[in-house]
């Protein structure tokens, strides 16, 4: 049974889907693309129809116009029931009476599989998940990461064309999300699986995905692989809602090559310049990109806010071109709310066209 999981995955294709509820369009109008054995992950703010997506790929909502197809097929007008998908909930929804092996073998059994045949392929599921020996146990005697691995399990064993994944962490404290992440990207990538994965923490989505897809106010805002978000995102919403960036008004004085240099509040800085003519424009300055040295050329700024976090220190900087966040990584050198310091800059700048 190992070598047949993740070999059915499949493509996820939408196309111009619309979902509206009366008057409300929840999702409008949405195109885009998973392949197959690759993890895609919907992200974005509350209610702005990452959810009511992956319910539409699940089948339980219709979708109002639009095709969507899992590989070849035409799932439409399909329900839930008739789709080759498996969802792992936020609320992991195990039945508590149950054991975990009952847990997992579930699906086999109200489908009429014999049950040493479901147990065999339960057992696997959760050797699978790291969970060898744990069967007997109910769900009440597993910690939250434990349940979340089962409920994976009870999906992973119906060798669906895709798995859906409702923000799965999102009950999980900080460092238990961090390590059940990790095994969720492991699993997929060893069982060559298709993913569809909500969240609305864009550090997890980062972290997991091949593809991710911004979504706001129920369209796509921009797609593409991590790094080209994080490096090239596509407006200011995207810019700002994709890794804490200072977004801050600057001028692009030339362009030589595919580079631009750019003046941010009279510092001169060189950065990729995306296309972008010479004028006024958006520069989104990562926390990491801003450099704090004791005078010298550079940006003045003054420390408003000051926290230290074990592995770094973030400032809130008063600065002439506004309020910045900054981390910095010298956790020894501590600076004292309220003193002087000079700000400069690194690359890690994206220049963001227009105003959107």
């Amino acid at each position: 049974m190992t070598a047949s999981f993740g070999g059915r995955a499949s493509s996820v294709r939408f196309e111009r889907v619309t979902k509206a509820f009366g008057d409300f369009r929840a999702v409008d109008a949405v195109s885009f693309e998973v392949a197959p054995g690759t993890l895609a992950t919907l992200l974005g703010p509350s209610g702005c129809g990452k959810t009511t997506t992956l319910r539409m790929i699940a089948g339980l909502e219709l979708s109002t116009s639009g095709r969507i197809w899992i590989g070849e097929q035409d799932v439409t007008g399909l329900p839930a029931t008739r789709r080759d998908v498996s969802m792992v909930f936020q609320s992991y929804a195990l039945f508590p009476h149950m054991t975990v092996i009952e847990n997992v073998a579930y699906g086999f059994l109200v489908s009429g599989t014999p049950k040493a045949e479901a147990q065999a392929r339960a057992e696997l599921g959760l050797e699978l998940v790291g969970l060898k020996g744990y069967g007997a146990r109910l769900p009440s005697e597993l910690s939250g990461g434990q349940q979340q691995r089962v409920a994976v399990a009870r999906a992973l064993v119906l060798e669906p064309q895709v798995l859906l994944f409702d923000e799965p962490l999102s009950n999980l404290d900080a460092k238990l999300r961090r390590r059940v992440r990790e095994e969720i990207r492991d699993i997929q990538r060893n069982l060559g699986l298709t993913v569809v994965y909500v969240t609305h923490d864009q550090e997890e989505a980062l972290a997991v995905s091949d593809k991710v897809i911004v979504m706001r106010n129920a369209q796509i805002a921009q797609e593409g692989a991590p790094r080209e978000l994080y490096e090239q995102p596509a407006d200011r919403f995207v810019a700002d809602f994709i890794g804490d960036a200072n977004l801050v008004e600057a001028t692009i004085l030339a362009t030589d090559g595919g580079l631009a240099t750019v003046s941010i509040g009279g510092v001169e800085v060189r950065v990729p310049g995306r296309g972008l003519p010479p004028g006024p424009v958006l520069a989104a300055i990562r926390p990491e990109a801003v450099l704090l040295v004791d005078g010298g050329d550079g940006l003045p700024g003054t420390i408003g806010k000051a926290a230290y976090l074990g592995r770094h220190l973030e400032y809130t900087i008063a600065s002439p071109v506004g309020e910045l966040f900054v981390i910095d990584r010298r956790v020894d050198s501590p600076r004292a709310v309220g003193s002087g310091v000079t700000l400069r800059f690194g690359d890690r700048i994206a220049l963001v066209p227009g105003e959107g």
